[in-house]
């Protein structure tokens, strides 16, 4: 594990702020039509990648084409789904299109210190998700103690996930700079660091960044992006 310490990157203008975001719609109540424009916004600003629900998975594929990554969320938002079916349904978004997951860890499961099962529920999807496909692990920190979100990440990483994310978005709060920094620095370099949740800004966003996320979940990226220099 490379613990190397993390240097943030220069980010001056929209365009290098939109390559770290994964532009984010999970509302219950998303449309195809919605989905359709988030698409179009994606492709316009380039950003890392667009999150939706598994319902839209072919659709936002055929719209993006292979210019844009496409996020599919998994047991989400609450984790609590088996590993079996958390493992068909990334295997189903892989298979029509998505070449991201964003899985929910089994909550309950690390509040009960079941770590084993918690290992198992990770590798499950990991192995529904093959590379070169990325595989994020949204921990819900603030359902976690520090402990258990340091033992989270730490299994993560055995595990073979790409990404630890802080939140869903639908928790009791989203992401925080002391999670992001604390995250980082156990996952060292070898694992990216996703902040989710929350994030309204592109002040937020830059913030999230410095402290060590190399990408940024965000349902408001028109926002963050109109606020930063054009070029």
């Amino acid at each position: 594990m490379d613990r190397t310490p993390w240097t943030a990157p220069a980010i001056h203008t929209r365009q290098d702020l939109a390559q770290y975001i994964d532009h984010t719609l999970l509302a219950p109540a998303a449309t195809p039509e919605q989905v359709h424009a988030l698409c179009d916004e994606a492709l316009a600003w380039r950003t890392a990648a667009v999150c939706i629900n598994p319902l839209y998975i072919p659709l936002a594929r055929t719209h993006l084409a292979s210019l844009v990554d496409l996020a599919a969320v998994v047991g989400f938002p609450l984790g609590a789904t088996a590993s079996r079916v958390k493992a068909q349904e990334a295997a189903w978004c892989i298979d029509h299109g998505a070449n991201e997951i964003d899985m929910v860890i089994s909550i309950g499961l690390v509040k009960s210190q079941q770590w084993r099962g918690v290992l198992d529920d990770i590798e499950a999807v990991r192995e529904a998700t093959p590379a070169p496909n990325r595989l994020k692990v949204i921990l819900e920190n603030a359902l976690l103690s520090r402990d258990e979100i340091i033992l989270s990440c730490l299994l993560c990483v055995a595990a073979g996930a790409d990404f630890v994310k802080t939140s869903t978005g639908f928790g009791p709060s989203g992401a925080n700079v002391s999670d992001v920094l604390l995250m980082r620095q156990v996952v060292g370099r070898n694992t990216g660091v996703k902040a989710a949740g929350g994030i309204h800004t592109a002040d937020e966003a830059l913030a999230m960044i410095a402290a060590g996320a190399d990408r940024i979940g965000a349902s408001q990226t028109r926002t963050i992006l109109e606020a930063m220099p054009v070029s």
